[in-house]
């Protein structure tokens, strides 16, 4: 006998669960009503017309196309604190909360990804000065919200456009190792004419600590050795950011 006769079950992401009622692909009525509802205010009122929990329902549905997902959207919001927190936790970290499996993480690194891609693309290959705001945004998307330190450069030319934009180094909650050398040969490799540092703090405070100002000096120190120019280190917090050039630091 099929051992699935009396409780039909679908298998919905990486969990069992037996709903007879949507045996055989059908989804109730209510369900369909409230999804085409939700849809519907999010093309006609735009992403503000929706709270958080609300468009990662939108993204849910695609990874669990028959279950009701508001219950789940709610508990990654309450765990993760905002829909950016979410987006930005780890596959292990969302594999905690309970009703996450593989089909949910892939569906929520791919709108990761294209956010950082779409934030990128309106900083690369363009000239800092004239896209500063861009520039800001793109690291806020890529670092404000990881729960580790993460150490980027950003490699402009002679006429400051951005013409790279690389991950050096990825740390702990407090610290992320740094080697001048590596820095000011990646900067050459590239034929970049400067560079500027930027890295973030997982507490939300983008005050440097006294290792994040000695080694902006030795990175400094080494690059102009070498003619190259570091324009700024940013730290990035929550919230907001920190600017060495800014704060009289560089």
């Amino acid at each position: 006998m099929n051992q699935f006769a009396e409780a039909p079950s679908l298998f919905l992401d990486d969990d069992v669960v037996a709903v007879p009622s949507l045996a055989k692909g059908r989804v109730p009525s209510y369900m369909r009503d409230h999804r085409k509802r939700l849809r519907e205010r999010f093309l006609n009122s735009g992403p503000g017309a929706v709270p958080d929990y609300e468009l990662l329902e939108l993204v849910l549905f695609r990874a669990i196309p028959r279950q009701d997902v508001k219950p789940l959207g709610r508990a990654l919001i309450d765990h993760f604190g905002s829909f950016n927190g979410v987006l930005s936790a780890s596959s292990h970290q969302l594999k905690e909360v309970k009703g996450v499996g593989d089909a949910v993480i892939v569906e929520l690194k791919i709108v990761e990804a294209a956010a950082h891609r779409l934030a990128q693309s309106k900083v690369i290959k363009r000239r800092v000065v004239s896209s500063w705001d861009a520039l800001l945004d793109y690291c806020h998307t890529v670092m404000a919200h990881r729960d580790t330190e993460q150490f980027r450069i950003l490699f402009l030319d002679t006429k400051n456009v951005l013409i790279a934009d690389e991950e050096q180094a990825q740390g702990t909650l407090d610290h992320v190792p740094v080697y001048p050398r590596e820095v000011v040969k990646r900067a050459l490799e590239l034929n970049a004419a400067s560079i500027i540092l930027v890295h973030n703090h997982p507490s939300g405070d983008p005050t440097p600590s006294d290792a994040d100002i000695v080694m902006t000096g030795k990175i400094e120190e080494a690059a102009q050795a070498l003619g190259i120019t570091v324009h700024d280190h940013l730290i990035i917090g929550k919230s907001c950011e920190l600017s060495f050039r800014a704060s009289g630091l560089l």
